[in-house]
C-alpha cells in the first residue's frame, strides 16, 4: 500500500481526500455511530486515498481525532490528523505529536485553529501559545531529532529519536482586499519554508482565485509543493450558515447565496445542483493541475460516489467551461494576477495592472501613521547593531544590578511608554519590530506573530471588530517598498520565561526570539552544509 507521502510525491494521479468531522460525546453516541459507519465505508472505498479528521472544528469541543482515526488507520486507510494550536500550549502540542507518532499517525495538518466557541459553562479560554508556523517548525525539528535541555554523560544535549511526520498546512487567498491576500500568500511561502510538504486550500467558490494560488506557487519556484483543492458539498442551509461567516475564512458571495437559496426551493432541495457544483470543482482542480481534491460536507458513501461518478462523466476539457461558470467573487475583490480573457482564469505572466501600478505609486494609507514613523526611527537608532546608542544600551543593561530588568528608571520609562503607545502586555519577548510596531498580544485575538490567521473578514479580525494588525503592517511596509519582507524574520516562538522582564534588556543582550532566530539561522546553514557534504560522500562511495 502506498502512503500519502508517496502518492503526493509521485504526482502521477489526482488524489482524493475526504474530511470527517468528529462529534461531541463518546464513540457510542448516535452521531458518532453514524460517523463510524461512514468511516468504515470509506476504508473500503478505493476511490478515496485518505481520510482527514478534524480537531475541534469551528472551535467546538469534540472527540479527539485519534478515537475516530485509529480504526481507520489500523484497517489500512491513510489518515490525516488535524493538529491545531488553539487548545494546547507548545508542551501539549509536543505531547500530542509524540502520541500520534507512537500510534503510527505520520500525516499531520498543522493549523493555528479557529477561535474557541461555546463549551462547558461558556466559551473556553484560547491558548495560541504558538501558531501554525511555530507548529510546523517544531514538527520539522522532531523529524530531525528534538534536542532536550537535559545534558547527557558526555556533556552534550540529548536528542530524541527522529519522527517521520509528513506535515501539511492550509492556505487561503479567498479574501477581498490586497492587504489581506498578499500577506496570506507570503505566509503560504513561510509555511513551506518551515516544513509544510503539501498545502490544502481553504473552501472557496472562485476558480480564478484557485488558479491564482497555483500560479503564485509556480512564480515563487514552489510549484513542486502539492496543492490540494477544497470542495465542500453545499446545501441551502449550509450556504446560509457560511453566509453568516460562522466558519472563519469561508465566504459566500451574494451571487452564490442567491443561487443556493433558489436551488434549495426545488423538489430535491437542490441536491442534484450541489452535487454537480462539487463535481465541477473537482474537475477544475484536476484540469488546472492540482495534486488532488479535498472533499468536505459529505456524510454518506452515496454522495461520495455520486459526485465522483459525475466528475468522471465529464469530457477532458469540460473543466474550462466550468471554470468560467464558477467565479463567485466579492465586489471589488483583489486579484494578484491579470485576467486571461481567453480562459477567464489568471494570466501568470502578468500582475493585475492596478496592483502593479500601485507598486510604483506607493501611496500612504490611514495605517501609515506618525506614531509608526516615530517608533521605527527610535527603534532603528537604539536596536540596530553597531550604532552608538546600541553599544551604549548594551553596556548600561549589562552593568545593571538586575540585567533582566535593567536600571529602574529605564524600566519605568519602557513600561509607561509602551503601555500608552502599544497597549503593551509586558511579555518580555517583543514582536513590535516584526509587525511594524503593532502588538500581537493586545491587538490580535490569536497572538499571531508569524503572519495573519485565515479568519479575517473584509480585513477585520474574526473575533473583534478591528482591522487585522497584519493588514495594517502590510500597508506600512508597502508604502516603504518593503512589503515582501513582511515575514522575512525568523519564526517567532515566544519565550514565556521572559514575561514580566524588560524587552529592551532582552533585545539588547540577545535573550529574545530575534537573537534565538539568528542562532537558528546559523545552525540551519551549518546543518545544510553538513547534509550536502554527507550526500556528496554517499554519492562518491557509490
Amino acid at each position: 500500500m502506498y502512503t500519502l507521502r508517496e502518492k503526493l510525491t509521485d504526482r502521477t494521479q489526482f488524489l482524493l481526500g475526504l474530511e470527517l468531522v468528529t462529534t461531541r460525546g463518546t464513540m457510542e453516541d448516535r452521531q458518532a455511530v453514524h460517523t463510524r459507519s461512514f468511516a468504515s465505508e470509506l476504508v473500503n472505498c478505493d476511490r478515496v486515498d485518505w481520510v482527514s479528521i478534524t480537531d475541534n472544528a469551528g472551535g467546538n469541543p469534540q472527540l479527539s481525532p485519534l478515537a475516530l482515526g485509529k480504526p481507520i488507520l489500523y484497517a489500512g486507510k491513510e489518515v490525516l490528523i488535524h493538529l491545531s494550536c488553539k487548545d494546547f500550549n507548545r508542551n501539549g502540542l509536543e505531547s500530542a505529536a509524540w502520541e500520534l507518532a507512537s500510534e503510527g499517525f505520520h500525516n499531520i495538518l498543522a493549523l493555528s485553529g479557529d477561535y474557541p466557541a461555546a463549551g462547558y459553562h461558556g466559551r473556553g479560554k484560547p491558548v495560541f501559545d504558538i501558531d501554525s508556523v511555530g507548529l510546523l517548525t517544531m514538527l520539522d525539528e522532531m523529524n530531525r531529532g528534538l534536542s532536550r535541555p537535559k545534558l547527557g554523560q558526555n556533556g552534550k544535549p540529548l536528542t530524541t529519536q527522529a519522527t517521520n511526520f509528513f506535515a501539511g498546512a492550509v492556505a487561503t487567498n479567498f479574501k477581498r482586499h490586497e492587504n489581506e491576500v498578499v500577506p496570506q500568500l507570503l505566509k503560504l511561502e513561510k509555511k513551506i519554508e518551515r516544513g509544510a510538504k503539501f498545502i490544502i486550500a481553504q473552501i472557496g467558490y472562485d476558480a480564478r482565485k484557485s488558479h491564482e494560488m497555483l500560479c503564485y506557487l509556480r512564480r515563487q519556484n514552489l510549484g513542486n509543493t502539492p496543492l490540494i483543492g477544497n470542495v465542500f458539498l453545499l446545501t441551502a442551509a449550509v450556504a446560509k450558515f457560511f453566509r453568516g461567516q460562522t466558519i472563519p475564512g469561508v465566504v459566500i458571495s451574494d451571487q452564490l447565496d442567491e443561487e443556493c437559496e433558489r436551488r434549495g426551493t426545488g423538489p430535491d432541495r437542490g441536491a442534484a445542483f450541489f452535487r454537480e457544483l462539487a463535481a465541477k470543482q473537482l474537475a477544475i482542480f484536476r484540469g488546472l493541475g492540482f495534486a488532488g481534491g479535498y472533499l468536505g460536507g459529505v456524510h454518506t458513501i452515496d454522495d461520495v460516489n455520486a459526485i465522483l461518478d459525475l466528475e468522471s462523466s465529464y469530457a477532458k476539457d469540460d473543466w474550462k467551461q466550468f471554470a468560467r461558470e464558477i467565479q463567485y467573487s466579492l465586489p471589488h475583490e483583489f486579484y494578484y494576477f491579470a485576467k486571461d480573457e481567453n480562459t477567464g482564469l489568471a494570466d501568470a505572466s502578468r500582475l493585475n495592472p492596478e496592483y502593479e501600478a500601485s507598486l510604483t505609486r506607493r501611496q500612504p494609507t490611514h495605517n501609515v501613521t506618525l506614531g509608526y514613523r516615530f517608533s521605527k526611527m527610535i527603534h532603528d537608532a537604539v536596536f540596530t547593531p553597531g550604532t552608538a546608542l546600541n553599544k551604549l544600551g548594551k553596556r548600561i543593561y549589562a552593568a545593571s544590578s538586575n540585567p533582566r530588568q535593567g536600571p529602574r528608571s529605564l524600566r519605568i520609562l519602557e513600561h509607561a511608554s509602551k503601555s500608552a503607545m502599544f497597549r503593551c502586555k509586558d511579555c518580555g519577548d517583543c514582536s513590535l519590530p516584526d509587525i511594524t510596531f503593532l502588538c500581537p498580544e493586545s491587538q490580535c485575538a490569536k497572538n499571531q506573530r508569524n503572519g495573519p490567521c485565515g479568519g479575517t473578514r473584509d480585513g477585520k479580525c474574526e473575533v473583534h471588530n478591528f482591522e487585522c494588525i497584519w493588514s495594517q503592517a502590510y500597508d506600512r511596509l508597502k508604502y516603504e517598498g518593503r512589503e515582501q519582507s513582511l515575514l522575512a524574520h525568523a519564526p517567532v516562538i515566544q519565550d514565556e520565561s521572559l514575561r514580566g522582564t524588560s524587552s529592551w534588556a532582552n533585545a539588547l543582550l540577545g535573550r529574545d526570539h530575534a537573537a534565538t532566530g539568528e542562532r537558528e539561522k546559523a545552525s540551519d546553514v551549518g546543518n545544510k552544509a553538513h547534509d550536502k557534504d554527507r550526500v556528496a560522500a554517499d554519492a562518491a562511495s557509490v
